[in-house]
């Protein structure tokens, strides 16, 4: 019982570290010494650093996997995909640190395409490519690789967040998410039948 504790008070404490101040400054020793641990005593928990820093990104892949599937997506494929879109938005927008350690960074255990997304390890892709089967099975889009175009819909989503909150846009949160939709919908218009 007191190691789980102490293994949450761990990840809690390099999540706040994470959302403040971003990946670099999450450092065994800083946790450690917050959480009121020994230096050592942090790698019965987490092997290295590294392995800290992927199990937060895991966190919020689970996070944002659950709010889109805690979601009900009426209507067409393209609908339900823009909603979907607007989530990872949001949740970008929300945890821009967590979100570029998660989609950005390099990082142990992260997914690589195709392999882990074709055999669904992608928990977030998995969600999108099973409404761009529908959507296909439908005749709504066009007969393609439907994780391929996941793959792109998620190349456009980030890197479209990535230029706004590096600070490549001079629009306002507003504007970026009219853009962003906008961006969205062309993607979507090129593959419907």
């Amino acid at each position: 019982m007191k190691t789980e504790s102490t293994r949450q008070s761990i990840a809690t404490v390099a999540r706040d570290i994470l959302d403040q101040e971003g990946s670099d400054a999450v450092t065994m020793r800083r946790v450690a010494e917050i959480v009121k641990i020994t230096p050592m005593a942090i790698y019965r928990h987490y092997k290295a650093r590294e392995g800290l820093l992927a199990a937060l990104a895991d966190d919020g892949f689970e996070d944002l996997a659950a709010r889109i599937a805690r979601k009900r997506f009426p209507g067409t494929a393209a609908e339900r995909l823009t909603k979907m879109a607007e989530i990872f938005l949001d949740h970008a927008l929300q945890h821009p640190r967590l979100f570029e350690l998660m989609f950005l960074r390099e990082r142990e255990g992260a997914r690589r395409y195709p392999r882990d997304f074709k055999a669904g390890r992608s928990p977030t892709a998995s969600l999108m490519a099973q409404a761009v089967r529908e959507g296909m099975a439908s005749g709504e889009f066009l007969e393609e690789d439907a994780w391929e175009i996941t793959f792109e819909m998620g190349a456009l989503s980030h890197g479209l967040i990535m230029l706004y909150l590096g600070g490549r846009m001079s629009v306002s949160t507003t504007e970026f998410r009219a853009l962003y939709r906008r961006s969205f919908q062309r993607y979507l218009r090129g593959i419907r039948k």
